[in-house]
C-alpha cells in the first residue's frame, strides 16, 4: 500500500505521482501471490466532484480522503466506529446468508 499525505487540496496530478509508485511497489516489492498495490491520498481538503473525475478511469484501485490535523469529539468518534461496526456486521450477514442460498 501506498499513502501519500499532502498539504492542501487534492489535485488530479497527486494521482500520477501515486502511479508511480504503485507501479514501483508492484514491480519491484510485490509478491507473485499478492494483489496488486492500492494507494490512498490524504488531502487537507478536497473537492468531491474533481476527485470523482479523476478517479473515474482509472485502473489501479486509490483513495482519496480528506485529514484534520485535530481530533473531532470523542463521542462522535465512537458513534461512528459503533455505525461502521453496525454496517459491517449486516454486511457479513447478508454475505453469509447469499452464500448459503447459493
Amino acid at each position: 500500500m501506498a499513502i501519500e499525505l499532502k498539504v492542501g487540496e487534492f489535485k488530479p496530478e497527486h494521482l500520477v505521482q501515486l502511479e508511480f509508485y504503485l507501479e514501483a511497489l508492484d514491480s519491484d516489492i510485490r509478491k507473485p501471490n499478492e494483489n496488486p498495490s492500492v494507494g490512498l491520498i490524504l488531502c487537507t481538503d478536497k473537492d468531491d466532484t474533481v476527485i470523482e473525475y479523476a478517479l473515474r478511469r482509472r485502473m489501479s484501485p486509490a483513495l482519496v480522503a480528506q485529514y484534520q490535523l485535530h481530533l473531532p469529539n470523542k463521542m462522535l468518534l465512537e458513534n461512528k466506529l459503533r455505525e461502521l461496526t453496525e454496517i459491517a456486521e449486516s454486511e457479513r450477514e447478508t454475505d453469509d446468508t447469499n452464500d448459503n442460498n447459493e
